[in-house]
């Protein structure tokens, strides 16, 4: 398992400085992290930083509540388009999730599909599993599913709870095999990391990537003991 392949090594807050992008893209360069997770803004500076290695950059859209109009949600997707983000991870309406307007959920999804793949890009449709319940994580996972999303994301990592094995396991059952799970969200150790993958995911979304690869090669140490 190539652990680093696995990690969007991120950078959310809303007090991000230029600074923290560098730092941040550097890192993933160094350890060949799949991709940087930066604030919208951040965007074009960091697809510099990463400049031809094969770290992609992720953007945030509807971040991190989802209540945004879909014609905003719109406006983020174009705008991360045109500034190069190759991924984009959306918060899912979750106020429609939580009232059971699954007719919303599907227009939102539906409108923001042609212009991802119209550009060739990828989409982590995010539904905040921590705070949903079991059925609603099972039809978030039947609709995105539907219209054939890349990744379920379970978490923003605003809400009071994160990622979970159990959530990941769940989201796995329900999912067909070619729509990957990216579980973020409180992901702070090489032992949960792995306990997440081995559940099912196949992105990790965390600000401790390089902690978590310093933590994986002492593990594998102890093994070869």
């Amino acid at each position: 398992m190539k652990l680093n392949r696995y990690i969007d090594h991120t950078i959310l807050k809303p007090v991000t400085t230029l600074e923290d992008i560098k730092k941040l893209c550097m890192e993933a360069v160094e350890y060949d992290f799949a991709a940087v997770c930066v604030p919208p803004p951040f965007v074009k500076l960091a697809k510099t930083f990463v400049g031809s290695t094969p770290t992609k950059v992720a953007t945030v859209t509807g971040f991190p509540f989802g209540y945004s109009a879909i014609e905003a949600k719109v406006a983020e997707t174009v705008l991360a388009i045109i500034d190069e983000a190759d991924e984009l991870d959306m918060v899912a309406n979750l106020l429609a999730i939580r009232n059971g307007d699954w007719g919303y959920l599907e227009k939102e999804i539906a409108t923001i599909m042609p212009l991802i793949r119209n550009k060739q890009r990828s989409i982590k449709v995010i539904i905040e599993s921590g705070i949903l319940l079991e059925e609603e994580i099972i039809r978030c996972c039947e609709l995105y599913a539907k219209y054939g999303v890349d990744f379920v994301k379970t978490s923003t990592g605003y809400a009071e709870k994160g990622a979970s094995v159990e959530a990941v396991a769940l989201m796995r059952k329900h999912l067909p095999a070619n729509i990957h799970i990216k579980a973020s969200g409180g992901v702070r150790t090489f032992a949960f990391a792995k306990d997440l993958i081995d559940a099912g995911a196949t992105r990790i979304g965390t600000s401790s990537g390089v902690a978590i690869m310093k933590e994986s090669v002492l593990a594998g140490k102890k093994e070869t003991n």
